[in-house]
């Protein structure tokens, strides 16, 4: 399978060896920053910026709801969209018509109610009357053996958090209350289709949905467990009476009892939001054997999902190790690509220090699913940019004056700028970035101030790196009785400390003064003949203390 790397470890030793540094092509300083509203910026120190773009919502396999509803549209019928979705598969009739859904389970207590008189039958077969409204169950002090079957009289439904058809059977397991409703097939599928997709689309759509959902409840039952469907995602999504209307309804009537058949068998006809263009096999999707009725298929109509395409979405190398439970710094990402071009695998990428360690475990390496599903990606179709800037080193402050290389390293994004941020401003734009071939970027910026600096595209930047400036601090002729000197640029009345060396190597301030208006200052002091001294200058406003370097003192 083919493998896509996005690895900075290369990238940074490049950098490392680059003996020259490009400003951005075009400056424009003071102009204002790419990353704005809606702009997402990540966190400084939060490493390199991974985004995430893709196509498609969901697993990919079987029926694309958004799909079936752009054939529909284009005039195909049910039929023709179930035979598009699911190849090889035929029409057939449903020979159950009772499912049994879990609606509930590990409760200490519950509450039923109806509009209507009910009854319950009990474990030993006893019938019981109860009224109209709320009738509490606690699984501590039930008042009649279990299980508990509850029925609704004419014309009203059971209610526990929704209303529901058919029958609710209360259980009591390990201690706590399971509720299963045990309601028609048909009546099932009135909660499912306008669960799963929305009562508005083309009746072709919501009739092919029906179908779907019918044979998948069929074909995922079991019938040697107490129930045959969860209400939720985990089987499909069940909303009960509440979430009915005219149009889901009709649909399922329209069909009533077909189901898509594949050799004699229900096919476990799987559906999802979105393609993106192509649904996925089972077989690449999961990992498990090939079936003829799941395969990739063209989606023609499905552009008109609002997720047909998607991001990108950024996602910090730090949030990335969290979600992930990762424990070793992450430098980069490699994809391993399915027959199809989804991805398969996303192995994790760390410092070279960390790979060549004897005994070093092996990279990390996750199913893309697992990722998507940590990550909260729509789907597995997707592609990953990188942005990365990384903080110069050693983090000493910069001489004012002074020139500094910014390294960093942009793949699979083009459209980057350099931003900046003084002290105590707002972001701004320096202006674009073009990196070289291998996507290393060098930049030779000159702060007069501590500056910010980060990466970005219109919808988010990487964590900004700060560089920090210090005043030049430089001395005048040594005289007696007094040190003096200047300092730029002129701060005036910034802090000056002339600073004697102890024996310890720590420093004493012996004397203060205050940078004038025009940059100087004279600092009355008597330095002891031989004594190591510095002047060091603290003019704050974003600016690091400056100081000159040691002076041994003139008898």
């Amino acid at each position: 399978m083919p493998v896509r790397a996005l690895s900075i470890a290369l990238a940074l030793a490049l950098a490392a060896a680059a003996t020259a540094a490009a400003s951005p092509t075009v400056r424009a300083d003071g102009a204002p920053p790419v990353c704005a509203e809606g702009c997402v910026a990540a966190a400084t120190g939060s490493g390199p910026l991974f985004l995430f773009s893709g196509h498609g919502w969901g697993h990919g396999v079987g029926m694309s709801q958004y799909g079936a509803w752009g054939f529909a549209l284009h005039g195909y019928t049910y039929q023709q969209i179930l035979a598009h979705y699911y190849p090889g598969t035929t029409l057939g009739t449903a020979s159950t018509n009772v499912i049994r859904v879990l609606l509930q389970s590990g409760k200490k207590t519950m509450k039923l109610s109806s509009s209507v008189a009910y009854a319950v039958i009990d474990g030993s077969g006893a019938t019981h009357s109860l009224p109209a409204g709320p009738y509490t169950l606690k699984a501590s002090s039930l008042a009649w053996p279990a299980p508990l079957t509850f029925t609704a009289g004419d014309g009203g439904y059971l209610t526990l958090g929704r209303a529901y058809r058919g029958q609710i059977q209360v259980d009591v397991v390990d201690g706590k209350l399971r509720a299963i409703n045990v309601v028609p097939l048909e009546q099932y599928l009135y909660g499912v289709v306008p669960a799963e997709m929305p009562a508005t689309w083309s009746p072709a759509a919501l009739q092919a949905q029906a179908v779907a959902a019918r044979s998948y409840a069929l074909a995922t039952r079991n019938v040697a467990a107490p129930f045959d469907e969860y209400s939720d995602s985990r089987s499909q999504v069940y909303l009960g009476v509440s979430a009915e209307t005219p149009a889901t309804n009709a649909a399922v009537d329209a069909t009533r009892g077909q189901v898509a058949m594949y050799g004699g068998k229900v096919a476990t006809t799987y559906f999802f939001s979105t393609s993106g263009g192509a649904t996925e096999s089972i077989a690449d999707a999961w990992g498990v054997q090939a079936v003829p009725y799941l395969v990739s298929v063209p989606d023609p109509f499905d552009d008109l999902s609002p997720y047909h395409d998607w991001g990108p979405v950024p996602i910090s190398a730090k949030t990335l190790s969290k979600d992930l439970k990762l424990t070793v710094p992450v430098t980069g990402l490699e994809t391993t690509l399915d027959p199809e071009g989804r991805v398969a695998r996303v192995s994790i990428v760390t410092p070279p220090s960390l790979r060549s360690t004897a005994g070093a475990s092996p990279p990390s390496s996750f199913s893309a699913g697992t990722v998507s599903g940590a990550l909260g990606l729509r789907s597995t179709w997707f592609s990953i940019a990188m942005l990365s800037l990384q903080q110069p080193s050693p983090a000493v402050p910069l001489p004012y004056g002074s020139t500094i290389t910014l390294s960093g390293v942009v793949q699979g994004l083009s459209g980057v700028s350099l931003e900046q941020r003084t002290y105590g401003g707002s972001w701004s734009l320096v202006g674009p970035v073009t990196p070289a071939a291998d996507g290393t970027v060098s930049l030779a910026e000159a702060p007069t101030a501590t500056t910010d600096y980060r990466l970005a595209i219109p919808s988010a930047a990487v964590g900004y790196v700060r560089v920090k400036v210090m005043p030049v601090v430089d001395l005048a002729s040594p005289t007696q009785g007094q040190v003096a000197g200047s300092e730029e640029p002129a701060m005036p009345g910034a802090p000056v400390a002339v600073q004697v060396e102890n024996p310890d190597l720590t420093w004493s301030t012996v004397a203060t003064g205050a940078v004038g208006a025009d940059g100087t200052f004279v600092v009355p002091a008597t330095i002891p003949a031989g004594a190591t001294y510095h002047v060091v200058v603290t003019p704050g406003n974003g600016y690091a203390p400056g100081s000159t370097a040691p002076q041994v003192a003139s008898p």
